[in-house]
């Protein structure tokens, strides 16, 4: 058991689920920050500065837990793709994706106000997206809907059957939350994950 309470920072339930997978009790709070891009703001630099806003807005409410904030930026070419929201927004992305190389950028905050500890580390998926069909969009968004997903693909369902190739250090970055890189910061931070 943690001598620190653990708070997730997010309203993601994708987030939330990983973070079950640890079996370590923790609460759920809404950071409620601005998402918006930065003008010329790369996607690794969005990820980055909304992950540690988000851990931040969480650690002022909860100034002696240890607060996770993660966020999660689609980086094709050094453009950024969010959430798209809406199917014709999703149909636009996939269409944009196929056959291309997209790296998912998926940043980690750990911080605790109590005791001064700031951590910020980054997650870089490669995902090779095949070629795909006006006929294989429409399916796969109907199937589906991941207008909640940066990118509008989700590896851990279906969307699996849009790549060629994953390639990274840490699986659960992909769904947004690097549960690698968090078991190693919340232990630094003060938090028994075994």
């Amino acid at each position: 058991m943690s001598a620190r309470p653990l708070v997730l920072g997010s309203t993601s339930r994708y987030r939330r689920e990983l973070l079950e997978r640890l079996g370590i009790p923790f609460e759920v709070a809404a950071p409620g920050v601005d998402e918006t891009a930065l003008p010329g703001e790369a996607p690794a630099q969005i990820a980055r500065r909304l992950a540690l806003a988000k851990a931040h807005a969480v650690a002022q409410r909860f100034p002696h837990a240890v607060v996770i904030g993660s966020d999660q930026v689609a980086d094709l070419e050094g453009e950024p793709i969010g959430k798209p929201g809406t199917h014709e927004r999703a149909t636009q992305q996939l269409r944009l994706m196929s056959g291309r190389t997209v790296v998912f950028q998926t940043a980690l905050a750990v911080v605790c106000r109590e005791t001064q500890y700031e951590a910020l580390d980054l997650a870089a998926v490669r995902v090779s997206f095949r070629s795909l069909t006006d006929a294989e969009i429409e399916a796969y968004l109907r199937a589906e809907q991941p207008y909640d997903c940066a990118g509008s693909a989700k590896s851990e369902g279906l969307g699996i059957a849009l790549l060629d190739a994953i390639d990274n250090d840490d699986p659960t970055a992909l769904v947004g939350l690097p549960l690698i890189r968090t078991c190693r910061m919340i232990r630094a931070a003060g938090v028994k994950v075994l």
